[in-house]
């Protein structure tokens, strides 16, 4: 029999079956407490007697709670900011490294994940704290004279988020620069143009992807760190994981809680679909 004739099966012919167990797991333990969250949510009162919008009605007429969550999408952001410029950095550092070196740089860029989130946090406390490393350095070298405030702080907490989401940047980004051919950039520089041009250019463009990617992982990741914006946050600033937490466990406002987190996975996903649409744009840019 020929090499021709042998006819490899398809992969979309196998049978629906097999992927049974995984849509029983998917059903039992994440479409089912979805759809008794949105049950819940459209209960009036705490004694779930009536239902009807109230709870929605309250979060989207509370400034309060309006201000809960821009507080929370624009931490997302900001510290998706300062991951990107970091994470760039890094992964370019990585990609132009020779392999011995790129070892050491992969181990350090994967250690955060490796550490437990509780432990890498109370790092962040004893760093940033008023007898922390960073007060205790300043005051050696005579820079301050008392203690700074960090910890408890938006920029504290920025910086710590940063440090224990910066993976989620870096890896795609080190996976794009790693797919960009280094004869364009060769090209770019022997026609007259700057480094500075060459990257605006032709790199940055090019890894528009992962930059998408790394950014998507980085904000989602930031909004949700739930451990993260409260030991680092302290009660001082209040954000929507522990808005959602203090209403179902300290007010026991499970219906509010519930409309709460629902209206937080509604502007997290329209999140999402703003940077698929810009990952689909680039894309679409590339090909043209």
């Amino acid at each position: 029999m020929s090499a021709a004739a042998v006819k490899l099966p398809s992969v979309s012919g196998y049978s629906l079956a097999f992927a049974t167990p995984l849509a029983v797991f998917f059903l039992l333990f994440f479409l089912a407490p979805l759809l008794l969250l949105i049950l819940i949510s459209f209960y009036n009162d705490t004694a779930l007697s009536s239902m009807g919008a109230a709870q929605y009605i309250k979060f989207g007429t509370d400034g309060f709670s309006l201000q809960v969550l821009g507080d929370t999408l624009g931490l997302g952001v900001q510290v998706t900011l300062l991951c990107l410029l970091l994470g760039y950095a890094l992964a370019w550092s990585y990609v132009r490294s020779p392999s011995s070196m790129q070892k050491v740089l992969m181990l350090i860029i994967v250690m955060p994940l490796l550490t437990s989130v509780v432990v890498r946090t109370f790092a962040w406390v004893v760093i940033l704290g008023r007898q922390g490393i960073v007060n205790s350095m300043f005051l050696d070298l005579g820079w301050i004279e008392t203690p700074l405030k960090l910890l408890y702080t938006r920029g504290g907490l920025i910086v710590a988020l940063a440090n224990v989401q910066l993976p989620l940047m870096v890896l795609p980004l080190i996976t794009a620069l790693q797919k960009l051919d280094p004869n364009l950039e060769d090209a770019s520089s022997a026609l007259g143009a700057s480094a500075w041009r060459t990257f605006a250019r032709i790199t940055l463009p090019l890894t528009l992807p992962g930059i998408i990617a790394g950014c998507l992982l980085t904000f989602t990741a930031s909004v949700t760190a739930f451990i993260s914006q409260s030991l680092i946050g302290g009660g001082q600033m209040l954000f929507m994981p522990m808005y959602i937490y203090q209403q179902a466990s300290t007010l026991q406002n499970w219906p509010f809680a519930a409309a709460i987190s629902l209206v937080f996975l509604v502007a997290v996903l329209g999140c999402v679909t703003i940077f698929n649409l810009l990952g689909r744009m680039s894309r679409g840019s590339l090909a043209s």
